[in-house]
């Protein structure tokens, strides 16, 4: 029996048949028209007759439409129809103009985003609120294309239950109202073809680059090419590769071993106000290249909502490097050269670390793939002291360890096991090109607090309950497979096309987000024990169970553990509302197996419980932020990095906040409160929101209340 109304805004009121009647009277009256007193009892008794406690309105609306059109009311239901799509109309006009107000008195762009919120948009200014203002209409419609596929392709399927799993948030499609088009969602590209044809393929002008100054001038044309064509990262494991290719074209294969040499002559005015010429050395050289590029990557661009392109770079110990790279050859028939490869990757790693002490540089991601021999040691001695360093030097990267080759870490989440080690020109990075096509992530501690609600009979244990949602779950993301190949067909993703990647070669991804909040419901405390562990176990086993028996020959899934940077706190926030047991002392659940707000979890045990035995069925998302008060010595660093090895933890980055003075600008890789430049006290920190750095003003409220809380040991 229906004994509520929920409101368009949320509001949830008392249910009334008179406001019922009188709104089909309005109708009826329009066109002259008038309905026996029994119909209007009809429908009230229909809707006031169904099995729950609370109706929406628009289901309300839908069943007067339905008995008007059952009972042959045609002019009175058309009548109804389009009264109910002008006040829809003006609603949605009155909701923009409200948001906009809204998001003016904001107090920065990521706090004024109503839907998918990051602090990757720094400004807020009129091309933020213009990329802000159309996001409910792209969600609306993305939503209603899913569900057409939906019903195309499982015709006996209810489709609004799509809606329903959305609107219940036990689950959440990611980046439903970043554009109006169907976007695949992030990638690991190859830069063959970019190598060979340029940016013809993918509607540029440029064929391929001929020397180092095109190559950097067009990569970053590139950049912003491929990043417009997906809603989240894109990632380029080969870049330092391509970069040595042309340094060695424009100074020979041995001009890391004379870098001090010059590359070209400049002219200056002297003193006397004439010109005179001096040497820009190749060592220089370099590093103007890589100003002119991390610069541009920074850049926020007009067709991405004033948003820098997500962008991420990887670097290689020799042995990784071997592995994937040494048999390639390039368009000219040249193969890849270690030594200057590795001068490159190194050079870069300095000279970026020593950059960000000017300003607060973002992108490029980077990660540092290191090959262990799998009990307690990197085998490249070389790099492992390298890595050691640059982390003692105050950078701050990611580094992923493996046993295998055949694991790569490239987009800022997802680790893909390799089928196939033979590198391929079309197949790309790393060997392979991977990356996800879409993200549905599963809100666990909802998930589980239905379950234990549940006064089903036939409910089963917590497995089968969730096999049945995982079931929807893939559905979902096969109609929005369809619809992307759908858009390949009609030649919509040039990306694709160009061999920049595969469709095949992409995952399909099931988010995880409230796993600590579920098992704190369950009475589980998110440390390393054996009753935790097997919580976490259960849970990810069943979903990587189901992701292979769900496999077919152009869909592959993976879960991960999401950033989820702004969908922790709504999932924190909607659950709280809707009265679901939820922590007390924190306002957004987590991406991590442990509790960085927790000053018990000391640095070791969080490098456990983000190890083997806690990771091994997810295929990404599972970074340790090792939040730390300050820099480790080298031989802190080599201590943890082997201990890693020695869990099998292996993608982490460690976390001291950087201070910036709001004043003079001074940046320091250290955590001060008064700046030793000016003594100024107006200080901002910049550490990682997730998984990239900046400023904590330019996180959302609610994010930068998150990072209060955080522990740094």
């Amino acid at each position: 029996m229906v004994n509520f109304v929920k409101k368009r805004d949320g509001r949830i009121e008392p249910f009334e048949c008179s406001h019922i009647t009188i709104a089909i009277q309005k109708a009826a009256k329009s066109v002259n028209e008038e309905l026996p007193e029994k119909f209007y009892e009809e429908v009230c008794s229909l809707i006031s007759n169904q099995n729950k406690t609370k109706i929406g309105v628009e289901e309300i609306q839908d069943i007067i439409e339905k008995h008007l059109m059952d009972n042959k009311y045609y002019e009175v239901a058309k009548n109804f129809i389009l009264y109910r799509e002008k006040h829809k109309e003006i609603r949605s006009i009155l909701e923009k103009e409200e948001f906009m107000k809204f998001y003016i008195q904001a107090s920065n762009a990521a706090s004024g985003s109503k839907y998918d919120s990051n602090a990757n948009v720094t400004e807020k200014n009129i091309a933020t609120l213009n990329g802000e203002i159309p996001k409910l209409d792209y969600l609306r419609l993305n939503r209603k294309r899913v569900m057409d596929k939906l019903r195309e392709l499982y015709p006996g399927f209810n489709v609004k239950q799509y809606e329903k799993d959305l609107e219940s948030h036990i689950l959440y499609k990611h980046d439903e109202s970043s554009s109006p088009g169907i976007y695949p969602y992030c990638a690991a590209v190859s830069m063959w073809p970019f190598l060979n044809d340029g940016l013809k393929n993918i509607g540029g002008l440029s064929a391929a680059p001929k020397n180092i100054d095109s190559f950097c001038g067009m990569f970053l044309h590139l950049v912003f090419a491929l990043a417009s064509q997906f809603a989240g990262a894109v990632a380029f494991g080969e870049f330092f590769n391509c970069f040595d290719y042309y340094a060695r074209k424009e100074w020979g294969d041995h001009y890391y071993k004379h870098d001090n040499l010059a590359a070209h002559l400049k002219y200056r005015k002297n003193d006397s106000g004439e010109y005179e010429t001096y040497e820009v050395s190749i060592s220089k050289q370099i590093e103007q290249y890589f100003q002119q590029i991390v610069y541009g990557l920074n850049q926020p661009a007009g067709n991405r909502s004033y948003q820098s392109p997500f962008t991420n770079f990887s670097y290689y110990d020799k042995n990784y490097w071997n592995a994937l790279f040494a048999d390639f050859c390039y368009p000219d028939g040249t193969k890849p050269q270690w030594e200057s490869v590795s001068y490159l990757q190194k050079k870069f790693m300095k000279w970026f670390n020593q950059e960000r002490t000017k300003t607060v540089l973002t992108f490029p991601v980077e990660t540092m793939a290191l090959l262990s021999d799998g009990k307690n040691k990197i085998l490249d001695e070389d790099y492992e002291k390298f890595t050691t360093e640059m982390y003692a030097e105050g950078h701050s990267f990611f580094t992923y360890i493996s046993d295998n080759p055949n694991g790569i870490a490239s987009c800022c989440r997802l680790r893909n096991e390799v089928e196939d080690n033979e590198f391929s020109f079309t197949n790309g990075l790393s060997g392979v090109a991977t990356g996800s096509k879409s993200v549905i992530t599963l809100n666990l501690n909802r998930i589980v607090q239905n379950y234990a609600k549940s006064k089903s009979k036939d409910k089963g244990e917590f497995k089968e309950y969730l096999v049945k949602i995982l079931d929807r779950v893939y559905k979902y993301h096969h109609a929005y497979n369809e619809l992307l190949k759908d858009l390949q067909a009609s030649n919509m993703l040039p990306v694709y096309d160009a061999g920049f990647i595969s469709l095949n070669q992409q995952f399909l991804t099931i988010g995880i987000n409230g796993m600590n909040e579920a098992a704190e419901f369950l009475g589980l405390e998110c440390s390393d024990n054996p009753e935790y562990q097997a919580f976490v176990d259960s849970v990810c086993t069943t979903i990587s169970e189901q992701n292979k028996l769900h496999r077919t020959k152009d869909m592959k899934f993976n879960q991960e553990y999401v950033p989820a940077e702004n969908l922790g706190v709504k999932n924190y926030r909607w659950d709280k509302e809707a009265g679901y047991k939820v922590p007390k002392d924190r306002n957004a659940y987590n991406s991590y197996f442990y509790l960085p707000d927790n000053g018990d979890t000391e640095i070791l045990e969080r490098f456990r419980l983000q190890g083997r035995r806690y990771t091994q069925n997810l295929d990404g998302g599972v970074a340790l932020h090792c939040n730390l008060q300050e820099h480790l010595s080298e031989a802190q660093y080599l201590k943890l990095m082997r201990y890693a090895v020695q869990e099998g933890c292996s993608y982490f980055t460690f976390n001291v906040k950087n201070s910036i003075c709001n004043d003079c600008g001074y940046i320091s890789k250290h955590t001060i409160n008064q700046c030793p430049h000016c003594g100024s006290t107006n200080i901002d920190w910049i550490t990682r929101i997730i998984g990239y750095l900046k400023r904590i003003a330019n996180f959302s409220e609610a994010r930068q209340q998150e990072a209060s809380r955080r522990v740094y040991k």
